[in-house]
């Protein structure tokens, strides 16, 4: 037996230790852990599939991690297994995980039926991992029926987050509804809900009318799935109320994916979608170590900060020396 045969095998019997060392490989830039990683997701790949796939994101401060955990151990009390893919900013220096979500979700991850791994953003779009969707997969197949997906925040390329999820809910601030929290419309039309949380004490009031607006702007958009008007509702995460209602509103979106043949379309372009970014990522690495670009590389990169050339000269010189060898 292989050795990803053998990973594999104890990650279907639902091995945590296996599902974490794997994740490890998946996120190693080391050819030889590349390789065996890729060995066991093809293993496992007809174990994947069945889980609920949700995406957090929302402004830091809202409160992110602390509606997961309250969200998480709603969900193990209903009988679910809950994985938490926490997608941490970069280190800097070191190039690792800043927060650590372990130590932000401390009574989810506790819980055997918790499987919760911060990984470091890598300075990947939007926040999300380099190898989040692989991770994802794991955890499907590692027996976990909801997958949640926590992002570092609202960036540039919420896409990123709507790509690899079948339900992406946007968290929102009590009071935020004049600015709209500084959030995109692009963002509010990839909402699938949105979430005012901190909805307690002085501001159960605030939050309640953020929500009021925030519907009327939602009312606005226009729907970008068919069967399904994105909803907008009030959670207290310290006091855990609400939370059946946001478990409602995503069993009711993936039923109303399901029904329309959306759910099973948007799982194929997705996996569509990422073949191509790795294509793209190989392309990358192979460009960069060719021979007649590597020699370059460094003098037209000297050139352009220089200003001795513009980035288009330097990119058309670079493609032709690739081309050419």
């Amino acid at each position: 037996m292989t050795e990803a045969k053998q990973y594999a095998d104890a990650i279907r019997q639902g091995d945590r230790r296996s599902l974490a060392r794997a994740i490890t490989w998946i996120e190693s830039t080391r050819p030889e852990h590349q390789s065996l990683a890729q060995g066991i997701l093809e293993a496992l790949v007809t174990d994947t599939g069945r889980a609920a796939r949700i995406g957090i994101t929302g402004p830091p401060g809202v409160g992110k991690s602390t509606f997961i955990e309250s969200f998480g151990l709603h969900l193990l009390s209903l009988g679910h297994r809950v994985a938490v893919l926490a997608v941490d900013p970069s280190s800097p220096v070191t190039g690792g995980s800043i927060l650590g979500d372990k130590t932000r979700m401390e009574q989810l991850a506790q819980d055997d039926r918790a499987f919760i791994r911060p990984s470091p953003s890598g300075g990947a779009l939007g926040g999300v991992a380099h190898r989040t969707r692989e991770a994802l997969l794991l955890c499907e197949a590692a027996g976990f029926d909801v997958v949640i997906v926590e992002t570092v925040g609202i960036g540039q390329s919420e896409i990123a987050v709507r790509s690899l999820v079948d339900t992406f809910l946007v968290m929102l601030q009590p009071g935020s509804g004049d600015e709209l929290q500084g959030i995109k419309k692009g963002a509010l039309e990839l909402a699938d809900a949105l979430v005012v949380n901190k909805a307690d004490g002085e501001q159960k009031t605030i939050a309640e009318r953020t929500r009021g607006e925030h519907e009327g702007a939602l009312a606005l958009l226009r729907q970008t799935t068919a069967g399904w008007k994105p909803r907008v509702l009030s959670v207290s995460s310290l006091e855990r109320v609400g939370l059946p209602e946001v478990w409602e509103t995503i069993q009711a979106h993936r039923e109303a994916l399901a029904a329309s043949g959306e759910l099973e379309a948007r799982r194929r372009a997705q996996a569509s979608q990422w073949m191509w970014t790795l294509v793209e990522e190989g392309l990358g690495r192979a460009f960069r170590a060719h021979p007649a670009v590597a020699e370059q590389i460094k003098r037209w990169e000297a050139d352009v900060e220089a200003q001795r050339a513009t980035p288009a000269a330097a990119a058309r010189a670079l493609l032709e020396a690739f081309r050419k060898a």
